[in-house]
């Protein structure tokens, strides 16, 4: 099983562990790692919540950033010839490459979120 929870901009996957017999996750998408368990799904949401109000304490405390989830940029490689095929249709169309590839994420999202 695995589930996002999501609190004040921040994500949290959640996961059981037939082992353990209790559930447990992790922040996703920031590079610190921040994590909380409880063992039923009431206690896991209270816990996913002081997780993240803890984490931006301790940035606070420490006088840092916290890491911000899904800034609005990430790498992408398609290989060779997906990258030369997207350079070629966006100088045809006076566009820049990171225009043509969201546009091209945007449709396929769309696309699959209808489907679902």
């Amino acid at each position: 099983m695995s589930k996002l929870l999501e609190y004040r901009n921040y994500f949290g996957s959640v996961e059981f562990s037939e082992e353990d017999e209790v559930f447990h996750g992790k922040l996703e998408f920031i590079r610190d790692l921040v994590t909380f368990e409880a063992a039923d799904a009431k206690s896991l949401k209270a816990a996913f919540h002081e997780a993240v109000d803890d984490y931006l304490a301790f940035c606070a405390a420490e006088r840092r950033d916290p890491d911000i989830p899904l800034k609005g940029s990430f790498n992408v490689r398609p290989g060779q010839e997906l990258h030369r095929r997207a350079m070629i249709l966006a100088t045809r169309k006076g566009l820049n490459l990171n225009a043509v590839v969201s546009e091209a994420l945007r449709r396929y999202l769309e696309k699959e979120e209808n489907a679902a």
